[in-house]
């Protein structure tokens, strides 16, 4: 289970919005919920600082590598090597880091409420968190799977046991002097092809987009067809400017299409298009803190 770092006190400005935010939910026909990197980090994701860190102190001495984003596109000369830093990061972000109170606040929120989550983040929290897998569409991967590299279908896999053996095995290396190092028997080859698997994450055109994928999505654009008029409440999460396009313009297209809409961003990068500024709220504050607030005001 994460534990959530603890977080800074609001101040009054952000408590008023809160308040707002607190109306336009209790008054909402449906949500739909965007949710970028940003509500991780907020619940004590380990893609970097001390858990990252404690876990990767090796290939920070080795490679320089100091968080996984980085450490994902590093030139890595083996794939043996290559597959030791993969294997760890796996298992630390998909398969042992739970969610923490952020998402347990998230899903408190929106228990019995007509809603959907459209997300850019591959970690499995939302699904581990209790949200019904048919009201999630993670675009852009997930942790758990593998793909074909080149890719010769459209076909994922599920990488647990892999990740777990090639864990194991890295970690009985280092004991007798060969660290950062997965035997080359173990390394993920693709069933179809043979040649090799990689992650299923969104990095470049060779992503795959399973039947899995392209179900999720058909349910997303049926639930917001069917949302384009009432009181919905967008409320976007964490989303950065790194994949606007994904969440964050087609919600401001949504509400400016709706006059009955609102938008609401909690993020420290809060902004809006002008046009939905009078139905727009905007918590530029921890994430966390203005989740829980919330929470206590609808008790």
């Amino acid at each position: 289970m994460t534990t959530t770092p603890p977080s800074p006190p609001l101040d009054a400005a952000n408590l008023a919005r809160i308040d707002r935010l607190a109306e336009a939910l209790t008054g909402a026909d449906a949500v739909l919920v965007g949710a970028g990197a940003g509500l991780s980090v907020a619940d004590g994701d380990a893609h970097a600082g001390p858990a990252f860190e404690a876990r990767f102190a090796d290939f920070h001495a080795a490679r320089g590598i100091t968080d996984a984003y980085s450490g994902g596109f590093y030139p890595f000369p083996t794939p043996e090597e290559k597959w030791a830093f993969w294997a760890r990061n796996i298992l630390l972000q998909r398969y042992e880091s739970g969610p923490g109170a952020v998402y347990r606040d998230l899903h408190a929120l929106l228990d019995g409420r007509d809603f959907f989550v459209l997300t850019t983040n591959v970690d499995h929290r939302f699904q581990n968190s209790g949200f019904p897998k048919d009201r999630l569409f993670y675009t852009q991967g997930d942790y758990g799977l593998f793909q074909c590299s080149v890719p010769c279908s459209q076909d994922t896999y599920d990488n647990h046991d892999a990740v777990v053996a090639m864990d194991a095995a890295e970690r009985a290396g280092a004991a007798v002097g060969t660290p950062m190092r997965v035997p080359t028997h173990l390394l993920p080859t693709c069933p179809r092809c043979g040649e090799p698997l990689t992650t299923n994450l969104h990095a470049d055109d060779t992503f795959v987009q399973d039947a899995g994928w392209y179900a999720a999505a058909e349910r997303y654009v049926a639930w917001a067809d069917a949302h384009q008029s009432g009181r919905v409440l967008h409320l976007e999460l964490g989303v950065g400017m790194n994949t606007p396009g994904i969440i964050k313009y087609p919600f401001w297209r949504r509400v400016h299409a709706n006059p009955e809409a609102t938008y609401a961003c909690l993020s420290l990068e809060a902004g809006v298009l002008p046009e939905i500024a009078g139905r727009s709220i905007l918590i530029d504050a921890d994430l966390g803190a203005a989740l829980s607030a919330l929470r206590e005001r609808l008790g």
